[in-house]
């Protein structure tokens, strides 16, 4: 007996939109953030990439308003089809927990088929991640190799290295001219602009 699906007539069921979640603290987003997303869409099957800037870090970490942060991506990605950056985590609120918003993804799309988009870099700190186990059933990691990540099973070099760090303090410092080639140029008038990252 045939099943209802391959009857003549039946509904064919939509495919799944396939999601790919780059979260991050974007703090602030340089180039090899833009390059992931570009890379990712070129090469994997996805249609979509998904920018999540966190709200509050789980570790604590010291970061820019996350309205500055939202603006600084929307800059940095708004350029490229198929991107989108989302303020799902400033509608949780709270302390910014990957596996948290992806089960609120999950719920809230249940036709997308999601992959959590990764550097290399953080390989080697997946261990302190709230139940990675269940991240990895939610939303398989795609992992992007980065410059300078020499970590056991990390893939082939494909971003620059860049430290996040090292950009805050040439544009806290107003030493522009160091990080221009690192940073979407919008993005640095905007940090410019809005005296981020200055030095007290």
């Amino acid at each position: 007996m045939a099943r209802a699906a391959d009857e003549p007539g039946a509904p064919v069921p939509a495919p799944r939109r396939r999601v790919a979640v780059f979260g991050g603290s974007f703090n602030p987003p340089h180039v090899a953030h833009v390059l992931a997303a570009v890379y990712v869409l070129s090469t994997e099957p996805v249609d979509e990439v998904l920018v999540v800037p966190v709200y509050r870090h789980p570790f604590a970490k010291e970061l820019a308003p996350f309205e500055d942060r939202l603006a600084m991506c929307d800059l940095a990605f708004a350029w490229i089809p198929r991107v989108r950056v989302s303020t799902v985590e400033r509608e949780l609120g709270g302390e910014s927990l990957t596996l948290r918003t992806l089960e609120h993804l999950a719920a809230e799309h249940p036709d997308w088929s999601m992959r959590l988009l990764l550097g290399a870099d953080v390989i080697a700190d997946l261990s302190k991640w709230h139940r990675f186990d269940r991240i990895e059933e939610i939303a398989p990691p795609l992992f992007v190799g980065r410059a300078g990540v020499t970590t056991e099973d990390a893939p082939e070099p494909m971003l620059p290295k860049i430290s996040s760090t090292e950009v805050r303090d040439a544009i806290g410092c107003g030493k522009i001219e160091r990080v221009k080639k690192l940073v979407p140029r919008e993005v640095l008038a905007y940090a410019a602009e809005r005296g981020l990252y200055r030095r007290s």
